[in-house]
């Protein structure tokens, strides 16, 4: 009888250790003692702490369609994980990196949750894995983390640092990178009524007259003059909203603007990374195609 009220107790216990422990969590594959990172959401100002690799996977998620070759995946968590070394080693506030395009999109599991619905478990893993296996890798230039930039289709170039941002590094030069031009909207077509167009550039609408288009060597424009005030391409992007700074005006009895490409154009295009990846390239090759000179190599932590 005593063995009978002992094995019940036994499996009481056992139900109870079961109900009690809590679920495996999403991170349980990090080490504490890694390296961390301060973020401050950009909308509620709130900063937050987390481990760097499950910070990649939010920037991952955040920049990058998760249905992309994997060697994407993982050309594009490497590039993320080395700008944001690079900020942290350069950081002058309380946190190390906003959470929007000013520095790198970075989304929740509850974010991934609601872009991905019924296929969140699926694109996580997938994403966690492009993560996990290029862990801790990042890319230096002699010696020192690279601030690697890296946007979404170039038009068929990348630019030149000193153009955009008025940096010089010899790893952000322009290189050809023409998988672009096959890519779906490589080429885009938005309108505006002269009215909305010398309102957002806030021009005299009696006569729009442009002139001096100065263009860089992969055909984005420098700088431009309307009415004879003059605007860097950068600007013009900015105010009018385009996808890029290779755009063409034409101006009939509307605003006709044409791009090619989408983004600042700098580092490795994203499109760009998975059209290689396509072809059989490796993450590797594509990060040393988009950035030149530069070692692959594992954080010391």
């Amino acid at each position: 009888m005593q063995n009978k009220y002992l094995i019940v107790v036994i499996i009481i216990l056992s139900i109870v250790t079961i109900i009690s422990s809590p679920k495996k969590s999403e991170t349980a594959y990090f080490n504490d003692e890694e390296i961390e990172v301060t973020i401050k959401d950009s909308t509620s100002n709130e900063e937050t702490k987390l481990n760097l690799e499950e910070y990649i996977i939010g920037v991952v998620a955040g920049e990058m369609p998760a249905s992309f070759e994997v060697d994407a995946l993982k050309a594009q968590a490497i590039a993320a994980r080395s700008y944001a070394l690079s900020k942290i080693n350069t950081a002058t506030t309380s946190y190390d990196l906003l959470t929007d395009v000013t520095n790198q999109v970075y989304i929740t599991t509850t974010d991934m949750q609601e872009k991905w619905g019924s296929d969140y478990e699926y694109y996580y893993n997938r994403i966690k894995d492009a993560v996990l296996e290029t862990k801790d890798l990042v890319m230096e230039y002699d010696g020192e983390v690279i601030s690697a930039y890296y946007f979404a289709m170039s038009n068929g170039y990348t630019e030149d640092a000193s153009l955009v941002f008025g940096e010089t590094h010899d790893y952000l030069e322009s290189v050809d990178s023409t998988w672009d031009e096959n890519v779906k909207n490589f080429e885009v077509t938005t309108t505006f009524s002269k009215e909305e167009f010398c309102e957002k550039l806030s021009l005299d609408c009696s006569n729009i007259a442009i002139e001096n288009i100065v263009r860089s060597a992969t055909n984005r424009v420098n700088s431009i003059t309307i009415n004879n005030q003059e605007f860097k391409g950068t600007k013009i992007r900015s105010l009018l909203n385009l996808r890029s700074t290779d755009f063409d005006i034409d101006i009939t009895d509307k605003v006709t603007i044409t791009t090619k490409g989408y983004g600042h154009g700098v580092g490795m295009s994203q499109y760009g990374a998975n059209e290689m990846a396509k072809k059989g390239y490796t993450y590797e090759e594509i990060l040393n195609y988009y950035y030149k000179g530069i070692d692959i190599v594992k954080i010391n932590v």
